[in-house]
């Protein structure tokens, strides 16, 4: 499992921070403001995504994107559980794989393991089957709300 504190939460902060969001680092040991599933997960409280050195990249990238799919408004309110529907879920899935991209060390294949290996569950099996047989549903629904572009590429913006 690729961990945050393993030299990979400068790039994350530099992703994050194209997009209005600030990537904030909690003490070891320490609770985590906003995490919804508890240490070492990380954790959402406003444009904020908290981490700690044992929190999995996957799991910044899961809660930073929640953070950009949500509308504004939602986004202002955002402490802990960032709620939407299973189609704003599914589009969180297919825009962190699409952001590990961007990470050096990182990139989409590794982090669909990361996922399978940490319990996402998906209907054909795992994170990789689903992204490319499966998700094209999630990729219309970014594109529909301005964070990925015609070709499916990020757009560096959250949702308005």
């Amino acid at each position: 499992m690729l961990l945050a504190g393993a030299g990979h939460a400068p790039a994350l902060a530099a992703l994050l921070a194209r997009a209005g969001l600030e990537l904030r680092r909690a003490d070891c040991g320490a609770p985590i403001p906003g995490s919804y599933w508890g240490e070492p997960e990380a954790g959402l409280a406003g444009a904020a995504v908290w981490y700690r050195d044992d929190t999995p990249v996957h799991s910044v990238l899961h809660e930073a994107c929640h953070a950009l799919c949500m509308d504004a408004g939602r986004r202002a309110r955002l402490a802990r559980d960032a709620g939407g529907d299973c189609d704003e879920e599914n589009a969180v899935c297919y825009l962190q794989i699409l952001l590990a991209d961007a990470l050096e060390g990182v990139g989409a294949q590794r982090l669909m393991q990361d996922m399978d290996a940490w319990g996402y569950t998906f209907r054909l099996g795992s994170a990789r089957a689903w992204y490319e047989g499966e998700a094209q549903t999630a990729r219309a629904w970014l594109l529909r709300h301005g964070l990925v572009d015609a070709r499916g590429r990020p757009t560096g913006r959250a949702r308005a």
